[in-house]
């Protein structure tokens, strides 16, 4: 049902502060479990304020999930480029080598829209992330264009209900809250 590299985009009226109108990458999942990590949530913070590794990096940084947040991680495009990196699809890679990717950035030849990095991240244990499905709380997308790092974060949620047409095109116009429409 699920695989590594679907999306899971938030009901329109998910009412978990955590969750709502979240597009999440599942970048793990299997008999334990699922991982991913919540794309379209900016944090207040930039890689600088994170430590003195990260000095003069005003890279963004993004709230993964409510799990340890105090855990960076990070996605991107570069593929094997990075050591160490977890091919997520054809066009999406899971960590690496992190001083290797923080030398690009410095250096210039890696940008935002190749590299998204994450406080914490999204957990499932066995069997919770079938249970929010069928409590319909997730839609999931296993076919979505693969620029998703280009779509800014405050329109992705829609952006991507949008490319899917029909139904999910109208839920991408409903308001966060009905009463006020």
């Amino acid at each position: 049902m699920f695989k590594t590299g679907d999306l899971l985009i938030s009901e329109p009226f998910l009412p978990d502060p955590n969750f709502v109108r979240s597009v999440i990458l599942l970048t793990e999942h299997g008999a334990g479990g699922s991982m991913g990590f919540v794309l379209n949530q900016l944090s207040d913070n930039i890689l600088e304020d994170l430590g003195d590794e990260f000095h003069n990096l005003d890279t963004p940084v993004y709230i993964g999930g409510p799990v340890e947040q105090n855990t960076l991680h990070f996605i991107h495009t570069l593929g094997n480029k990075i050591d160490r990196t977890v091919k997520i699809n054809e066009n999406l890679y899971w960590s690496g080598d992190l001083f290797e990717i923080l030398k690009l950035i410095r250096l210039g030849i890696v940008n935002n829209s190749q590299v998204r990095f994450f406080l914490g991240y999204s957990g499932w244990s066995e069997g919770q992330l079938k249970s929010e499905m069928k409590a319909n709380t997730w839609i999931q997308i296993s076919d979505y264009q693969d620029a998703l790092l280009d779509i800014p974060p405050s329109t992705l949620w829609r952006e991507v209900l949008k490319q899917k047409g029909g139904k999910l095109k109208a839920i991408s116009n409903y308001p966060i809250d009905p009463r006020l429409n």
